[in-house]
Parts: C-alpha cells; structure tokens; sequence
C-alpha cells in the first residue's frame, strides 16, 4: 500500500506561486465541512403575492476543520514539550503579513480525491509545473481548545478550529464564469438607486450599452427609474 496522503497547508506568493515551508498536518482531520451561498435581494412590489427574488451576487465559499495536535511523545514530565509549538505555526496563518498589510493567502492540500480541491491555473510549486488539488483561501478564523497538561502546566494536547474561506483574483472569477452577452432576453427588477448604465454593466459587461435597455423598455429619463419596475434585457446585437 502507498503512504498515506497528509494534508499540509503552504503560504501563497503575490505572483501565484507557492512558497516554503510546508506546514504539515500531524493528523488529518476525521471530517470537514464545505458551504456555498449565495446573496438574494427580496424586492417587494405592491399587489404580488411575494416579493421579487433578485441575484445580488455569490458568497465565497467556506470550509470549516478539527486539526488536533499532540506532543506527548517528548514525554508528560519535565521533558514534556508544549504542543503550541506546533499550534503556533497554524495560528500565524490569520496574522497580519506584514509585506502585504493582509493575512496571507494560504494553499490546503490533501490529495487528488479530496472533495474541496479546486483547479487554479496560476497555482505553481515555483518549479512551472501546475498545482491543482487544493483549495487556495484565507484564514478567517482560528479557535485553539487545550485538553492535556503535564503537571507543570505544559499543554500537550490541543484542538484548532479553523474556517477557511475561498480566495480567488478577478481574473480567476471572470475566467471561471465566462460572462458573455445573454443569447436571449433577460428581466430585471428595478432596485432603489439604480441606473441604467450600472445595470448595463451588470448584464453585459458595459456600461455605455444603457440604451438598448432604454429602447426595448420606451424609457424617455434613463435617470428616472421606479424602483420595482420590471425592464426586458434585450439580447445585444452585433454590427
């Protein structure tokens, strides 16, 4: 049978690529939780039985783990060494990097099969070759839970709780959702302050196409626009 795979966390460069130490996991977690969601506006309009359901955008996603740590191999006496020794390497990671302002971006690997990784095509291990099974992400929070003490008072068993979320560039979200004009009409509910140039923006990517919504809805005051009307979002036509 192959080495059993472990999981291992590694800090990400500005220009995408991975950079040294690797942090191993001493135990790899019994179980993990990923989450997904999305943000919903409810527009409410006089006289419908429910409001508008309207797509504001999608949430990044999450994924929450149990890593424990024990150090009681050094001995439980005097000879026993404090697991923050290696807690402490893991709680860093939701520290403000100084060279960048910012928690740093950091690389969760476990193998090919596992059910969070995600393909970042900029992710390289500095040598050009392509890092793919992973889930690249900040720290978002860190919760450390102590169990075990020598009689001195040394910890020596610890469990962290870690939420990770997804972090992806700009370029990496377009390129993964391919936004492209819309092939057929579309609608959209009017929201409190919008304009037509934003909502151009939204569904074709340009704002200076406002009048082709202008035109298809007869609207006279692309300034003036009622909150809850509903516009048909023409299909652009190529010239």
């Amino acid at each position: 049978m192959g080495a059993t795979l472990k999981a291992q966390f590694q800090r990400v460069d500005i220009d995408g690529s991975l950079l040294d130490p690797v942090i191993p996991v001493t135990f790899n977690p019994t179980e993990y939780t990923l989450n997904k969601g999305v943000q919903v506006a409810e527009i409410a309009i006089p006289g419908l039985d429910s409001p508008i359901l309207q797509f504001v955008r999608g949430q990044s996603e999450t994924l929450t783990l149990d890593l424990f740590f024990d150090s009681t191999d050094s001995g439980m006496d005097e000879s026993a060494t404090s697991v923050t020794e290696q807690t402490d390497q893991f709680y860093q990671l939701i520290k403000i990097d100084g060279t960048v302002h910012a928690p740093p971006v950091v690389f969760f690997s476990w193998g090919p099969e596992f059910p969070g990784n995600r393909a970042y095509a900029s992710m390289s291990d500095g040598t050009g070759s392509q890092q793919r099974f992973g889930f690249k992400c900040i720290v978002e929070s860190v919760r450390q839970r102590y169990t075990l003490f020598s009689p001195l008072g040394v910890p020596l068993r610890a469990t962290l709780s870690v939420s990770l979320k997804e972090y992806k560039t700009l370029s990496e979200q377009l390129a993964e959702l391919n936004l492209q004009s819309p092939d057929h009409t579309q609608s959209h509910v009017v929201q409190q302050g919008e304009t037509l140039a934003q909502i151009a923006a939204d569904a074709y990517n340009d704002p200076t196409q406002w009048r082709s919504i202008a035109n298809q809805n007869a609207i006279l005051d692309p300034l003036n626009l009622t909150p809850g009307t509903l516009l048909q979002i023409p299909v652009l036509v190529n010239t």
